[in-house]
């Protein structure tokens, strides 16, 4: 598996309803994509009260195999999304501990931290962190936890997945909202 990320930022002006209308049109034709195990079609609206907010639009993939990832990214799709909003970078990460709850497609909120890992850190016991983390936020209610590492960047990454807005405990969290999440079909 392979967990990747791109995230636009857009004018402060831009009508994000043009976003919304463009995961309402396109999120339906990602539903049973080959190799996609979630996407998860991302916003965040400008908040003027919070300095640095800005308008994004940061879909958040989870792919059976990096080659989902290539044909995905050499698709007439993602040449599409290039044309209309400029071509993002894209980050990806190696899946530690996923969780995928039933009632996923009800996710309607998100949140996403990544944060440094320190040089003399134990992987193994990040990594068996991150599954106890990820079973507890289940426990609360996530309907998704995705978590991983970089290791060109050693940067440790949490996706959450939520019905109901969550309380998020990492003020450097980046908040989503949660505009369709494509799954595979039975």
């Amino acid at each position: 598996m392979i967990a990747m990320q791109y995230s636009l930022a857009l004018a402060d002006d831009h009508a994000m309803a043009r976003i919304d209308r463009r995961i309402a049109d396109k999120g339906p034709q990602f539903d049973g994509y080959p190799q996609l195990h979630m996407k998860a079609w991302l916003t965040a609206r400008r908040q003027p009260e919070l300095q640095g907010s800005v308008n994004l639009y940061a879909p958040f993939y989870l792919w059976a195999s990096p080659q989902g990832q290539t044909d995905f990214l050499a698709s007439p799709a993602f040449a599409t999304l290039c044309r209309d909003l400029g071509r993002p970078a894209v980050q990806t990460w190696l899946p530690w501990h996923t969780e995928l709850a039933p009632g996923l497609a009800q996710a309607r909120h998100a949140s996403r931290s990544i944060t440094a890992i320190a040089a003399d850190a134990d992987l193994a016991a990040l990594r068996a962190q991150a599954a106890v983390e990820a079973r507890a936020a289940m426990a609360r209610g996530a309907l998704a936890v995705v978590t991983g590492f970089d290791p060109a960047g050693w940067t440790q990454l949490r996706v959450q997945l939520w019905k109901q807005a969550p309380a998020v405990q990492d003020p450097a969290a980046q908040v989503y909202a949660v505009g369709h999440v494509s799954l595979p079909t039975a």
